[in-house]
């Protein structure tokens, strides 16, 4: 991997990671683009770089963490789910799941078919956004961080799965985005330094180039994602998620088109 496509994939995660579109995904995808290896350095390239993303929500929102306790302790709740499922699954994600390429478009299109089912079902409303972060309570925090464990499958989307969770619990989008923002905060962190503590041999095996690749990702991601995190919340002031949906779809037919020659 070379510092420009260290870069390419910091922007490509800065930008998905906040949409309901599976920033993994798009990396893995962008990855095999570029001719970059799949290898287990270029697996922790991609979780780590995360974190870069997750350092601007923190930077932005740290205000709120700090002066909404109860709601940081919904956030807390929610988190240990997706830290269960992802301790006990590691080897078996990192293994498998970010293997088979078929299987990745399959959940991806899945995911966005949930989308437009659930849209629709508000569209006629037989569900009802009417409730603010403020409403949350525990059980629906514990509920809502069991859909998050969902995205440690890739295509999945880890804001898509709390947004959509919070959205059938009648949480407003713009609201439930707001709260996947807060959870991705100690998700994204624990599960870049639990990867990093595990391939820390495979980091330092070639230290300078490695580490150069990893805070130039990092960099990337945070930037892009500064922006991106603003507009996505005005976004979903106005409109759905029926776009992501589509868009879902027309990449997943794109992928399988070149897949399958």
């Amino acid at each position: 991997m070379s510092i420009i496509q260290a870069i390419i994939l910091g922007l490509v995660e800065g930008v998905t990671e906040f949409l309901p579109i599976s920033s993994t995904f798009h990396l893995i995808f962008t990855a095999k683009i570029l001719g970059i290896t799949q290898n287990n350095f270029t697996k922790l390239f991609e979780v780590f770089i995360q974190s870069g993303a997750i350092l601007s929500v923190a930077l932005l929102y740290f205000t709120n963490v700090v002066k909404y306790r109860e709601l940081t302790k919904r956030v807390i709740f929610s988190f240990l789910p997706t830290a269960f499922v992802g301790f006990i699954l590691y080897k078996f994600i990192k293994n498998v799941l970010f293997e088979s390429q078929i299987f990745l478009v399959g959940i991806f299109v899945a995911t966005g078919a949930v989308f437009i089912i659930v849209e629709s079902l508000i569209r006629k409303d037989k569900v009802k956004l009417k409730k603010g972060v403020a409403d949350l309570t525990y059980k629906e925090a514990l509920i809502i961080g069991l859909a998050q464990s969902l995205a440690v499958i890739p295509g999945v989307s880890r804001a898509g799965a709390v947004i959509v969770g919070m959205m059938l619990f009648g949480f407003k989008r713009s609201e439930s985005a707001y709260y996947s923002f807060l959870l991705s905060i100690p998700t994204i962190f624990s599960a870049s330094l639990f990867d990093l503590y595990k391939m820390k041999d495979l980091v330092n095996s070639n230290y300078l180039n490695n580490w150069s690749l990893l805070a130039v990702g990092f960099l990337s991601a945070f930037i892009s994602s500064y922006f991106v995190i603003k507009w996505f919340i005005d976004f979903l002031k106005k409109n759905s998620l029926v776009i992501f949906g589509y868009y879902r779809l027309i990449v997943a037919i794109i992928l399988l088109s070149i897949l399958l020659k």
